[in-house]
């Protein structure tokens, strides 16, 4: 691959990052019930508070693509760094999908009764639909890379 396309999807990854770190921030005091609180009371509500610490896998998943990516265009693909970031990319999916999974059922056991759900669990179920094709793809990369860092170990050994 070359340089300039790993560094346009670095770029890509950190825009990603600051797009999702805009939203996280702007979305609380644009939702509905908190059109009448202070900011002190809209960002210490406990679902809020959930969705910023399930975030950090997200952000963590973004470091360690944009890391992985850096490894790419260095040409040490084959290495065990990148297996290990690919590693950490597969648990935070599955971190995230289970965390969204969480949320989805908690808003539909505890949603008040003139409040309509549909939305969000919708919006969740895509989600996790996606958190498990990243999760599942991370894990079949992960496994061929490291099969070629073993193969490349093997034939360093017997030169």
């Amino acid at each position: 691959m070359k340089k300039s396309s790993t560094i346009f999807l670095q770029v890509v990854i950190v825009l990603i990052g600051i797009v999702a770190l805009a939203i996280m921030i702007r979305f609380p005091l644009t939702e509905g019930r908190a059109v009448n609180l202070d900011l002190f009371s809209i960002y210490s509500d406990p679902f809020i508070i959930y969705g910023y610490v399930v975030s950090i896998a997200f952000f963590v998943a973004l470091y360690q693509a944009f890391k992985l990516l850096g490894y790419i265009g260095q040409n040490k693909v084959f290495s065990l760094n990148s297996v290990k970031a690919l590693r950490t990319i597969k648990y935070c999916a599955i971190t995230l999908s289970i965390s969204i999974v969480m949320a989805a059922s908690y808003i539909r056991i505890f949603h008040a009764k003139d409040d309509d759900p549909a939305g969000f669990i919708a919006i969740a179920i895509l989600a996790t639909f996606i958190s498990i094709v990243i999760a599942a793809a991370a894990a079949v990369f992960e496994k061929l890379l490291q099969s070629a860092v073993d193969i490349k170990s093997e034939n360093d050994l017997t030169v």
